[in-house]
C-alpha cells in the first residue's frame, strides 16, 4: 500500500535545516512532511517547502497556482507599504484615537505583512501562526529584514509565536492581555483571476479554511483591552453574526473594529 502525499512537503535539504536551527524551528516542527526529494507523481500535493536563492520559499507544484511564495519585508509591495504606514487601513483601525504607544496581538499572522506595518508604526507586535509552513516563511523573511539598518527597529518590536492562536489567548495572564488583538480569517474563495487570488489559492490548498474563526473571536473580545479588529473580504457577512462597532472599508477588503 503507498503512503499518502500530504498536501505540502518540506525537501531533506542540509541548507534547509541549517536555517531553521538558526531561526529556532526545531526540525519535527516538519514531521511527517520531510521528503528527500519531489514526488514525481503525487496527487493531492499542492506545494514544496525548500530553500533556495538565500531564503526559504514555498513553491506550488502547479503553474496556475502562480510564482513561489517568499517573505520579503524590504522590498516591493510590502517595502513601499512599511514607508507609508500611516495610509494603511490596518494601522487607522488598531489605532483608533489612541495617543499613547500600543500592544497588539496578531492572531493570524500568515506572512506577516500587516503585522510589519503595524511595527513600522510603532506598535509592539506580537504575531502568532499556527501552520508551520507558513510560520518558516515568515521566521525566515524577519531574520532578513533584522539583518537591514533601516529594518532591524521595526523587528526589534516584532515577537512571534508557532502554535495555536487560541491557545495562546486563553493561558494569558490578564497583565499580559493585548491592547489590541488582530483576526484575519482565510478569505472565502472569489470569482477573480488576479495575481493575489493566485496567492490565496496556494494559501487554501496548503493551509485550509479558517474552521475557528468564530471561537476565536469570541475569546479575543474577552483578552483585548481596547479593541479588536477583523479584516474580512468588503462583501462578507461578520464573523458568527456578531455586529462590530465601526467598519473601515476599502475596494476589496474592510476592517471590522470591535470596541470593548
Amino acid at each position: 500500500m503507498t503512503e499518502s502525499v500530504p498536501t505540502w512537503i518540506a525537501l531533506d535539504q542540509p541548507t534547509l535545516r541549517q536555517r531553521l536551527q538558526q531561526l529556532g524551528i526545531a526540525p519535527d516542527v516538519l514531521q511527517g512532511h520531510w521528503y528527500a526529494d519531489a514526488p514525481d507523481d503525487a496527487a493531492g500535493l499542492a506545494a514544496i517547502l525548500e530553500w533556495h536563492d538565500d531564503g526559504i520559499q514555498l513553491r506550488a507544484t502547479e503553474r496556475e497556482l502562480g510564482n513561489p511564495i517568499r517573505v520579503d519585508f524590504l522590498h516591493g509591495k510590502t517595502g513601499f507599504r512599511s514607508q507609508r504606514f500611516q495610509h494603511e487601513m490596518i494601522v487607522k483601525a488598531v489605532t483608533g484615537r489612541s495617543r499613547d504607544p500600543l500592544s497588539v496581538l496578531d492572531c493570524t499572522a500568515g506572512l506577516g505583512r500587516d503585522g510589519f506595518l503595524l511595527a513600522a508604526a510603532g506598535f509592539s507586535v506580537t504575531l502568532v501562526e499556527r501552520h508551520p509552513a507558513i510560520a518558516c516563511l515568515l521566521l525566515d523573511g524577519l531574520k532578513r529584514a533584522a539583518e537591514d539598518w533601516d529594518a532591524a527597529s521595526v523587528c526589534a518590536r516584532i515577537r512571534t509565536h508557532l502554535g495555536s492562536a487560541h491557545d495562546y489567548l486563553a493561558q494569558l495572564e490578564p497583565a499580559a492581555w493585548p491592547d489590541v488583538i488582530c483576526v484575519d480569517p482565510m478569505f472565502p474563495e472569489r470569482g477573480k483571476t488576479a495575481l493575489v487570488k493566485k496567492e490565496m489559492r496556494l494559501f487554501r490548498a496548503v493551509v485550509g479554511d479558517d474552521e475557528d474563526a468564530e471561537a476565536l473571536l469570541a475569546l479575543a473580545l474577552q483578552r483585548a483591552r481596547k479593541r479588536v479588529v477583523v479584516k474580512r473580504p468588503r462583501k462578507a457577512e461578520f464573523i458568527g453574526g456578531r455586529k462590530p462597532g465601526h467598519q473601515l472599508e476599502g475596494t476589496s477588503s474592510r476592517f471590522d473594529v470591535y470596541v470593548v
